[in-house]
């Protein structure tokens, strides 16, 4: 069985949501999509696309670019939620200029109240160049700070490098104590 809530982090193309993906499918449970990416070119409508292809038949997926709740809400016990992720969701809210203290407060709220188990994928941003830009300053500032609050609430934290886990909190769901 799934934590309540897990958190998979790791870089770009690091494997994470394969990772996150086959977590969701090996818990037996029903599994749901939660995307918040949003087709804004051609480049990330073929990467969406190709997520779509790779994860095959089976899934559920709500779209849900900015608002979490609704859908977390509806999710029932016999589900496994994979959220992918939550680093575009921060972007949108940072690009609609929306209210991030609310809107983190709410997905809080979402997912403690959600009835089935949620994979969180998040990217780990902070080890890289400093951004010369304010704004990437800021985003990488916020998510750094909100992936802390998911690890904090997660009792299963896991980064993902070239496809290999390190599990960095609580235990991994079928190993042994």
């Amino acid at each position: 069985m799934l934590p309540k809530l897990t958190l998979v982090l790791g870089g770009a193309a690091s494997g994470k949501t394969a990772f996150a993906e086959r977590m969701v499918l090996q818990s037996g449970q029903s599994p749901v999509y939660l995307a918040t990416a949003q087709a804004w070119d051609d480049e990330m409508r073929d990467k969406i696309a190709r997520h779509r292809a790779t994860r095959g038949e089976g899934w559920k997926t709500y779209e849900a670019p900015l608002h979490l709740a609704p859908a977390l809400a509806e999710m029932l016990p016999h589900q496994a939620v994979l959220l992918d992720c939550a680093t575009l969701w921060l972007s949108n809210h940072m690009l609609a200029e929306s209210d991030l203290q609310t809107a983190e407060t709410a997905l809080f709220a979402a997912l403690d109240a959600c009835a089935a188990p949620v994979v969180v994928v998040s990217n780990e941003i902070g080890m890289s160049v400093v951004p010369e830009n304010a704004l990437a300053r800021r985003f990488r500032q916020a998510q750094g700070e909100l992936n802390q609050r998911l690890a904090a609430r997660a009792a299963l934290v896991v980064a993902v490098m070239a496809g290999l886990p390190l599990v960095l909190k609580g235990q991994m769901p079928g190993q042994a104590s």
